[in-house]
């Protein structure tokens, strides 16, 4: 299949550096690589004078610009509003402060909704909130077969006492898409608030949080081509609602008494520019929000005739086994096992050979597991905006070889 898209992927690739050194790049999942811009706007953050945030010095000023520009940036990307954007960490550090958070309120009998389609940083920290308050934990199955996880198979384990409802929005293994705004209806309807990893999602599509129904939405920036970080949108409203154990002489104004110590301010600077470099994909002029639009439309159409070239390639091999459906609703990722190969095996043979597609569960135990994987889980490639044709008929030529 040709990708026929106005999407310019020569174009993208010029961007990015780490593709001179001649490898096959199919490890964005677990971290994209980095276009130049992007490097650019960290370097130069640490290179001019910063302190901390202020309005007294130059320093000050640049510090507070910086943190303004980043939120701005992530609420465009998220359909968020500024004022709802925590940094932190990670991912998995915000998810963390947020169960231990919201589990001081959670009592005997209460109870939440788990996935096991989830990546472990949208499980473990509700998991084990959850045990330190005596709270219920009711685990959503998917369908090995399909790797879908139903609306029913969480709208059904939901009740008066159901607390918090934990999905992700694309499966980080799979690539499969849940229902979110459906999941995300019916818990509002028992009551109860939405927590949604945002993380493999946010790369491969155009998110609108208030769309999905997700009070609480979570990703990194190093995921689509930022730095490393992690980033959580909500409603001020609901910041405003809650009490984060802090320091005493810390701010009480939203979102800044969620985000413990000084910023990474070269960090968020690098954030705003991997989304001024998303929504630059494409030519264009407008709004960010309206260029982001555009872009990301023309990206997910590039990422998706790629992951069909690719599952075709890989299933016309004999041995090689694809794990999920292709015909539901994904991210360009594929998960495939090659009979008579260790996982790992397959992972070092290709990457001796200037591919670079790892092996592993990948964080999502339980999801591998339910699979019938086990830990050593099996060979992930994830499709990025910089992949071309080129890199898919190298990966599927090296799976043929081995």
């Amino acid at each position: 299949m040709t990708v026929t898209t106005s999407y310019d992927v020569s174009a993208v690739r010029a961007h990015f550096p780490a593709l001179d050194e001649g490898a096959a790049h199919f490890d964005g999942p677990g971290g994209s690589q980095t276009p130049d811009v992007v490097a650019d706007a960290v370097a130069g953050t640490l290179r001019a004078a910063i302190a901390n945030r202020g309005v007294q010095t130059a320093a000050e000023r640049r510090a507070d610009g910086i943190v303004g520009q980043a939120r701005r940036a992530m609420a465009d990307l998220l359909g968020a509003t500024p004022d709802g954007i925590v940094f932190g960490r990670s991912m998995t550090q915000l998810t963390y402060d947020i169960s231990r958070m919201l589990a001081k309120t959670w009592g005997s009998g209460d109870e939440i909704v788990v996935s096991a389609l989830d990546h472990d940083a949208n499980i473990r920290p509700w998991v084990q909130a959850a045990a330190a308050r005596d709270v219920t934990v009711r685990w959503a199955e998917f369908d090995p077969a399909t790797g879908e996880l139903a609306v029913e198979a969480v709208a059904g384990l939901l009740s008066e006492r159901t607390r918090l409802v934990a999905v992700t929005g694309a499966s980080n293994l799979l690539g499969t898409r849940p229902d979110v705004p459906a999941i995300a209806a019916a818990a509002h309807e028992a009551g109860t608030l939405v927590y949604v990893d945002g993380v493999h999602l946010t790369p491969h599509a155009r998110v609108d949080v208030a769309e999905l129904g997700a009070d609480f939405y979570a990703c990194s920036p190093y995921k689509f081509l930022g730095p490393h970080l992690g980033a959580l949108a909500a409603s001020p409203a609901l910041l405003e609602s809650l009490r984060p154990d802090k320091l005493l002489p810390m701010t009480d104004a939203v979102p800044e008494r969620f985000e413990l110590g000084t910023l990474p301010y070269e960090l968020l600077a690098g954030t705003t520019a991997a989304v001024d470099f998303l929504a630059g994909l494409l030519p264009g002029n407008g709004s960010r929000p309206d260029r982001l639009d555009a872009s990301m439309r023309a990206m997910e159409e590039h990422e998706t005739a790629l992951r069909v070239r690719l599952e075709a390639g890989l299933a016309a091999i004999p041995g090689v086994t694809l794990h999920g459906s292709p015909d539901r609703p994904r991210t360009p990722t594929v998960l495939f096992s090659v009979d008579g190969l260790a996982p790992e095996t397959v992972y070092a043979r290709l990457a001796r050979a200037g591919v670079n597609a790892p092996a592993g569960s990948f964080y999502a135990p339980e999801c591998a597991r339910r699979l019938g994987l086990g830990d050593a889980g099996a060979v992930r490639a994830g499709i990025a905006p910089y992949t071309d044709e080129s890199d898919v008929d190298r990966l599927v030529t090296g799976v043929a070889q081995l």
